[in-house]
């Protein structure tokens, strides 16, 4: 009877499969990035009157209901304050670790209008390197790295979001201790796709027209050697083009950063420093396969940098598929 139970609780162990082409469409564009996220966060405190109001709020919560009414976006937080303050009050809820909270928010008259004290912030405008395009499933990954709210490190939850092409016009360069940054112009009317996950692997979604471009095959993190490799990456000509890197060490265990690496690259190096923001999701390629993307920098070394396994990403992607 033991034997005939294991048997049969081994037949029905589930079994995970992942959706993700071997043979996927390799990035390097600079992306616009624009999510909202649910209700509005608390980014800082200014004073009204000459005094702080409203500190049993901090950096970082978010703002979810005023009157128990959804907060969409910063003009709805003024509008449903104006309508539902009374006595210089209005109910609010906010979340703190994820745990739900209700407040009544003051309101302080100052040169005729009422004010909250709080500065707050709606949505999140930024750029990131597109890292891949699954053709067969169109889902894409940008980043290798969560997309936080930068002057908090707090991760965004996203409620809706969308990318777009963009322009770079400039590099702010990297030095030790100060890394710097790719700047864009964006372009709202040229939309690339949705966003619809956060993660810490990535932000992903899905392209909004077919992209028909070179495939490239999958590499998993078990074929990354030491030595030669390339990332592909927008330059100020915006053409994406590859650049030599060296892998210094693969870590298997780290879900988040499993290749270190140095950028060897003499152009790429004089064009901006090192790495830079706004270069995370840049793919990573050796021996003809696409094995990871960028994800992070060396502050004190920023010719040296931290790239995620592409496998890692895809699997991530995958989620898109099953929800």
């Amino acid at each position: 009877m033991k034997k005939m139970l294991i048997i049969i609780i081994l037949l029905f162990m589930p079994v995970i499969t992942f959706a993700y082409s071997d043979y996927i469409i390799p990035g390097g564009d600079t992306l616009g990035i624009e999510v909202n996220s649910k209700g509005v966060m608390v980014v800082g405190f200014y004073k009204v009157n000459g005094e702080l109001i409203n500190q049993e709020l901090k950096v970082g919560d978010k703002i979810l209901k005023v009157n128990n009414v959804e907060v969409n976006d910063t003009s709805d937080l003024v509008n449903l304050i104006d309508k539902f303050m009374q006595n210089g009050e209005v109910p609010v809820t906010y979340v703190r670790n994820q745990k739900e909270k209700d407040v009544n928010l003051k309101l302080s008259l100052a040169n005729g209008t009422y004010r909250t004290g709080l500065y707050v912030k709606g949505n999140v405008l930024g750029i990131g390197t597109l890292s891949y395009i699954d053709p067969n499933t169109g889902v894409y990954g940008v980043l290798g790295h969560a997309l936080n709210i930068s002057s908090l490190n707090e991760q965004v939850e996203i409620k809706s979001g969308y990318s777009y092409e963009a322009d770079v016009t400039s590099f702010t360069r990297s030095t030790d201790g100060n890394p710097g940054s790719k700047n864009a112009d964006i372009h709202k009317e040229e939309l690339f796709g949705t966003i619809e996950i956060n993660s810490n692997y990535g932000i992903f979604g899905k392209i909004e027209e077919s992209k028909n471009k070179e495939v490239m095959k999958v590499g998993k993190l078990s074929e990354v050697k030491l030595g030669e490799a390339y990332i592909y990456t927008t330059n100020l000509n915006n053409q994406i083009k590859k650049y030599r890197i060296e892998i210094l060490e693969v870590d298997k265990k780290n879900k988040e950063k499993n290749i270190y690496f140095e950028i060897k690259d003499k152009e790429l190096l004089e064009m901006s420093g090192g790495i830079v923001q706004g270069m995370s999701g840049s793919p990573i390629i050796q021996d003809d396969k696409i094995i990871g993307a960028v994800t992070r920098v060396l502050v004190d070394d920023v010719e040296r940098g931290y790239g995620i396994s592409i496998v890692t990403m895809l699997e991530e992607g995958d989620k898109l598929l099953k929800d």
